[in-house]
C-alpha cells in the first residue's frame, strides 16, 4: 500500500489549487481524479469570464484550468486518473482509502491528511417533481453544455429552459449561438437566480425571454418532447390554476440548482451544513473529523472559480500545517438569524490555531437593499460595512484578521439590519 502526507480527492479547480498548496508547503501530495482529464467542469466551459479576480484577465474555462494543470505537472505532483475511491476509512492515524481503476483494478492508498475537492453535481427532472411522459429531450444544463462544447452535439432546436442558475443562462446564450432557437427561461422564483452579469450577456442581449414566478408543470411526449405545460406560481411556488399554457418544442434544459457531492464525507461521518449542504468547517477548512478538509464546490457552491481556487489553497495550507504539527481545535461557533442569512462558511473558529486570517463567504437569504452587515465577538466588532444591495445568487466574501485580544470563547455572530442612509458601500 503506497502511503502520502495529503491525498486530494478530485482535480478540478479546487483540488488543483490544494494539491499545489500541499506540495509546496513540502508535502508528498497526490490527486486522485475519476475522469480522464485534470479540470473538473472547466473543461467544458469555453466561454470567458474565468480569472478576473486571481489573474486580472478573461480566460475561458480550459485556459484557467491549464495554468494550474501547468503547475502540478511542473512539481511533478502524482496523479491518478480514471480512478473511482470506493471506501474510506480511519487508520490508527491516519486514512485509508479503496479505490478502483483499469490500470491496476482494487488497490490502497495511505494518508495522513485528506481534502475533499468532489465538486458538485446537478438536480434532475426527478428531484424537482415535474409531471408527465419521461421522452428523449430533458436535459441537465450541465449534460447539454458537455454535449455541445465536448461532443459537438445539438440537444435540440427548440428549447425551454426550466431555472435562472448560470449554467441555464451561459446556455441560452450557446445554444442560440448554435442556430437552436431558445423560447424562454421561466423561474419559479420571484428573482433571478443567476449572476447579474449572465442575466445581461446571456438573455437581454440576445433578446431570450425571462419569466419569473413560472415553472414546468408537466413534460408532453413519448418518444421525443414535443411540448411542456408551463403555469404561474404563487408566493409558496404552488401552480396557479388558470394561468396554464401550453409551449410546443422539442428540448427541456433543467437549471434547477447544483447540490455538493459529499458521499465520501458521510461515509466518514462528516457533520454536513444543512443549508450549504456540505461539511461543518472552521477557518483551515476542516471538518468536523480531524485531518479531513473541504474545499470548492463540495463545501458550498460558489458564483466564482477564483473563489473555488482560494478556498482549495487555505485548505492545501492547512492539510500540510495538520500534518506537520497535529492541529489542536478549540473552537468557536459562529452565529446568524437565518431569516437573514441563508448561510455563511465557514461555521466555526477555531481560536487555538495560528492562522488568523479568516474568510467569510455568505449569502442573503433575501434581496435586501441599503443593510449594514456586523461582525461582532463579545463586545469587539471584527467587521461593519453597509450594502447597497444583497442578492442571493451573489455570494459575499469577507476577509477578517483576527488578533488575539479581539476574539472570545464566545460565539462570533454576524447580524444585517437596515441603514437609513442611501449610498455606495463602505
Amino acid at each position: 500500500m503506497s502511503n502520502y502526507d495529503v491525498i486530494v480527492l478530485g482535480g478540478g479547480p479546487a483540488g488543483l489549487a490544494a494539491a499545489l498548496a500541499a506540495s509546496d508547503n513540502g508535502m508528498n501530495t497526490l490527486i486522485i481524479e475519476r475522469e480522464q482529464r485534470l479540470g473538473g467542469i472547466l473543461k467544458q466551459c469555453i466561454h470567458d469570464g474565468f480569472g478576473l479576480v486571481r489573474f486580472k484577465e478573461k480566460l475561458t474555462g480550459p485556459e484557467y484550468a491549464q495554468r494550474f494543470i501547468e503547475q502540478v505537472q511542473a512539481r511533478n505532483i502524482s496523479v491518478l486518473m480514471n480512478t473511482y475511491v470506493i471506501q474510506v476509512g480511519k487508520n490508527g492515524a491516519g486514512f485509508e482509502l479503496t479505490m478502483v481503476n483499469r490500470q491496476n483494478g482494487v488497490e490502497k492508498m495511505g494518508a495522513k491528511a485528506l481534502i475533499l475537492a468532489t465538486g458538485c453535481r446537478e438536480r434532475t427532472a426527478k428531484q424537482v417533481f415535474i409531471n408527465g411522459t419521461r421522452p428523449a429531450g430533458v436535459y441537465t444544463a450541465g449534460t447539454a453544455q458537455h454535449l455541445v462544447n465536448l461532443e459537438g452535439y445539438l440537444p435540440g432546436k427548440k428549447c425551454v429552459i426550466l431555472g435562472s442558475g448560470d449554467i441555464g443562462l451561459i446556455m441560452a446564450r450557446r445554444l442560440t449561438l448554435e442556430g437552436a432557437q431558445v423560447l424562454g427561461v421561466y423561474e419559479a422564483k420571484s428573482t433571478p437566480s443567476g449572476l447579474s452579469r449572465n442575466i445581461v450577456q446571456c438573455l437581454h442581449d440576445f433578446h431570450i425571454p425571462l419569466h419569473l414566478s413560472t415553472t414546468i408543470t408537466r413534460v408532453f411526449g413519448d418518444d421525443r418532447v414535443e411540448a411542456v405545460e408551463i403555469a404561474k406560481v404563487d408566493e409558496n411556488m404552488l401552480p396557479i390554476k388558470g394561468t396554464e399554457q401550453i409551449i410546443e418544442c422539442d428540448t427541456v434544459i433543467l437549471s434547477v440548482g447544483l447540490i455538493p457531492e459529499n458521499e465520501i464525507a458521510e461515509m466518514l461521518g462528516i457533520k454536513i451544513d444543512a443549508a450549504t449542504k456540505g461539511p461543518v468547517v472552521d477557518q483551515n477548512f476542516m471538518t468536523s473529523v480531524a485531518g479531513v478538509f473541504s474545499c470548492g464546490n463540495s463545501l458550498h457552491v460558489n458564483d466564482l472559480v477564483d473563489y473555488v481556487s482560494e478556498s482549495g489553497e487555505i485548505a492545501g495550507d492547512s492539510a500540510a500545517q495538520y500534518v506537520r504539527e497535529n492541529l489542536s481545535r478549540e473552537l468557536v461557533d459562529i452565529q446568524i438569524d437565518n431569516q437573514d442569512f441563508l448561510y455563511v462558511v465557514p461555521q466555526h473558529i477555531n481560536i487555538n490555531t495560528s492562522n488568523k486570517k479568516v474568510i467569510l463567504y455568505f449569502r442573503s437569504r433575501e434581496v435586501r437593499e441599503n443593510m449594514r452587515v456586523t461582525i461582532r465577538s463579545g463586545d469587539n466588532i471584527l467587521f461593519s460595512r453597509k450594502y447597497v444591495i444583497l442578492r442571493p445568487p451573489e455570494m459575499e466574501r469577507v476577509p477578517l484578521e483576527l488578533k488575539g485580544d479581539l476574539i472570545s470563547s464566545r460565539p462570533i455572530e454576524i447580524t444585517m439590519e437596515p441603514v437609513k442612509d442611501k449610498g455606495v458601500a463602505l
